[in-house]
């Protein structure tokens, strides 16, 4: 996308001007969405956008640029801007750039340039709506979205790095509103992945449709949530984006530099309970945070970030790496060219464990199922959070009782994790965007069912 010989001047000018390092990341992203209200097609977007990010490190100090245009006039004036505020004798020379290909991990069959499949995005989303409805009397309106995007990258530095990607995205969902002519509840299914169009064959459209459907009157007919500290058991799949939010931020060395992180000084130590294992894992087969090189050119790779209870590891990019002195994770991550790269999650969870689900619940004489989460708020710095249990269940004496609304979850991350004493086997993942400073970008959150003895219910029972 930028030629090799522009791609040199660039980087050479900076290290001209006393950077200690440059690196060049250039992206063509082609996107489409699409957006129904029951059967009815509501809006379809289709877009094209180019750019290249510049960026200078000097010492600790990031410096970064980013334009539409490719000539190499602009490009050393983008150069020159940022240098002229800390412009020092250069150190260091380029070293002549060696292009690597990076292993493909994650093939495409419908890649959105080459088919945007758009009659049969409409139509899926169609069925999807029409087994909703049959599913549930109570259901007045569904939403379907379907986004499907392509980014291609390529990645020059000053060290003689140059290499390139193609990332294919898909993700589809379908929000089910169910009435009673008082109040109304809704429910949620979606699917998605590293995939084109094919990832549709993930799920039929009338399970998506159906599963919205049964959250949407499970939570119209639930009662009101008693609220206190007791036990709660957290489902798989989605259940693990407080993991993600109120521990996994505080992995991240974008935190731990800083000393922003309560997990800063911990590494080796028991941060939780012997029985939480956790993992970011960017090499998943497809999965929605994988990938095959980070934001940065380096190869991703599996990170094991807690080993039974004991902090292991951090998610390092090559800044992080610098100002910590740990190595790096290919964690280095960006929403687009507009945006310097951070150690970013990628696919994060906490493993499989062996205990019975069944078991979980016996053990609880007054507590809260919490079957699917929605999203929260997170403290940063020290991981207290407040999360939403969107589908959720009283349970008394051991037995799964009435469902329940309005249940929120409240407790910080480092209290949470050494709370935790049960870990099913039923690991599952999920997708997500997940918001920080540099960006949105796609990520996977995920666990099993797990049991955690003492937290703050909120409700308003």
């Amino acid at each position: 996308m930028l030629d090799v010989t522009t791609a040199r001047r660039v980087l050479d000018h900076a290290l001209a001007q006393g950077a200690d390092f440059a690196d060049l990341f250039v992206e063509r992203q082609q996107r489409q969405s699409l957006r129904t209200l029951l059967d009815q097609v509501e809006d379809v977007q289709s877009g094209l956008e180019f750019g290249i990010g510049i960026r200078l490190v000097y010492g600790h100090q990031v410096l970064y640029g980013y334009t539409n245009q490719t000539g190499a006039d602009v490009l050393c004036d983008i150069v020159g801007t940022l240098a002229a505020r800390d412009r020092r004798d250069p150190v260091t020379t380029a070293t002549a750039l060696d292009f690597r290909q990076p292993d493909d991990r994650h093939p495409t069959r419908v890649p959105l340039s080459v088919d945007t499949a758009l009659a049969e995005k409409i139509d899926f989303l169609r069925r999807a709506d029409q087994a909703a409805r049959a599913e549930q009397a109570a259901i007045t309106r569904t939403i379907g979205n379907i986004l499907q995007r392509e980014q291609q990258i390529e990645v020059f530095n000053s060290e003689g790095l140059h290499t390139r990607d193609v990332r294919h995205y898909c993700r589809v969902a379908l929000t089910a509103v169910a009435t009673d002519g008082q109040e109304q509840a809704t429910g949620s299914d979606n699917i998605g992945g590293l995939l084109g169009w094919e990832v549709h064959s993930q799920r039929d459209p009338a399970a998506l449709g159906a599963e919205a459907a049964r959250q949407a009157g499970v939570n119209l007919g639930a009662k009101p949530c008693p609220s206190g500290r007791m036990p709660v058991v957290i489902g798989n799949g989605f259940g693990g984006v407080i993991f993600h939010e109120a521990c996994g931020h505080l992995l991240e060395t974008t935190a731990v530099a800083k000393q922003a992180s309560v997990f800063h000084d911990q590494m080796g130590e028991m941060i939780a309970s012997p029985v939480v294992s956790a993992v970011d894992d960017g090499t998943i087969d497809n999965a929605w945070g994988s990938l095959n090189i980070d934001d940065e050119g380096m190869p991703t790779q599996r990170t094991q970030l807690i080993k039974d209870g004991r902090l292991t590891s951090f998610m390092v990019d090559r800044l992080g790496s610098q100002q910590t002195g740990f190595a790096r994770t290919g964690s280095g991550r960006r929403e687009s060219y507009r945006f310097a790269p951070a150690s970013r999650m990628r696919n994060t969870f906490i493993e499989a464990g062996k205990d019975d689900f069944n078991d979980m619940i016996a053990s609880m004489d007054r507590g809260i199922y919490a079957a699917s989460m929605g999203g929260g708020s997170v403290q940063p710095g020290t991981g207290e959070f407040n999360f939403a249990v969107t589908e959720g269940y009283y349970v008394e004496n051991g037995k799964i009782q009435y469902p329940v609304k309005a249940a929120t979850l409240i407790s910080t991350g480092p209290a949470v994790l050494k709370e935790i004493s049960m870990v099913g086997p039923d690991l599952d993942l999920a997708c997500g965007m997940c918001g920080s400073v540099s960006g949105a970008i796609p990520t996977t959150v995920g666990q099993p069912a797990l049991k955690v003895d003492d937290i703050l219910v909120g409700g308003n029972a």
